[in-house]
């Protein structure tokens, strides 16, 4: 087991933790017992439907061979070329219909990927650019990064909503009442976010560097990332504000502070890891 896999063990471990102290915290042992059974049945489903749950979040539309738009059919072809320099099999493209510029991958494997780019990414990119961010998300692809940050995904957004449930219950008076629901709903989110980042750090970096191997150049994606983060902090994405465990997953935090909690995801995008 390599070092990189460990520590993602580990990270994903002490979300799950995190979930199962919550069932405790609400329920006691039974609590805990069905968090960890709730737990084990969310990665199983996430392993065989990530691609499609993240997707569908966002509605990514699938750009198909028979595309007509000239530049939605140079993505894609440009996307599948990519994926043949890096000898992986071609992904499933996608594109998502706003401004903000920026994209994801998803899927549990090379052969059962997806990736997908914003209209705002490819009006505002120039081919290179599209490229140098295209071969990143690749990159995170063969690594197999994407089923990590997805099953990561499901488990922050679950502990969101029982840190929530807990808040509106009230909790175990044994185990701290009203004040320990409290402070469980606002701790409990900004832990799962943080172990996130500490997941997404390390691979962005590594995928980074695959991408300049893909392109043969690594200003495409440097020039890339310059304009994709000049513009995303002042651009909304909506779909990523209604589902902001997903925000690790884009190649810039797509969150600009106007979503339901813009105080936490303003600390989020600041924490040094």
């Amino acid at each position: 087991m390599t070092a990189n896999t460990l520590r993602t063990f580990m990270l994903l471990a002490a979300l799950s933790g995190l979930f199962i102290t919550i069932g405790y915290l609400i329920g006691g042992p039974a609590g805990a017992t069905l968090a960890l059974v709730v737990a084990a049945v969310m990665n199983v489903f996430a392993y065989w439907n990530s691609d499609k749950i993240v997707l569908r979040m966002h509605g990514a539309r699938e750009i198909t061979p028979d595309e007509r738009h000239p530049a939605l059919h140079q993505y894609a072809a440009d996307t599948a070329g990519l994926a043949r320099r890096a000898g992986m099999p071609a992904p499933r493209i996608y594109v998502i219909d706003t401004p903000q510029p920026n994209a994801f991958a998803t899927g549990r494997d090379p052969d059962n990927a997806a990736v997908a780019a914003t209209t705002g990414l490819l009006a505002n990119l120039d081919r290179e650019e599209v490229m140098g961010v295209m071969a990143h998300e690749l990159a995170h692809v063969r690594h197999r990064d994407t089923l990590t940050m997805t099953v990561t995904a499901t488990l922050a957004g679950a502990i969101g909503f029982l840190a929530n449930f807990a808040l509106f219950f009230g909790g175990s008076r044994e185990r701290g009442g009203f004040i320990g629901a409290l402070l469980l709903a606002i701790l409990a989110p900004m832990a799962a976010g943080l172990v996130q980042m500490a997941i997404s750090r390390a691979r962005e970096y590594e995928a980074d560097r695959l991408s300049a191997e893909i392109t043969g150049n690594p200003l495409w994606l440097a020039r890339a990332l310059e304009k994709i983060e000049h513009s995303a902090r002042r651009t909304p994405n909506t779909a990523a504000e209604r589902n902001p465990a997903t925000a690790h997953m884009f190649i810039i935090n797509p969150l600009n502070g106007q979503g339901a909690d813009p105080l936490f995801w303003e600390l989020y995008a600041k924490v040094p890891l």
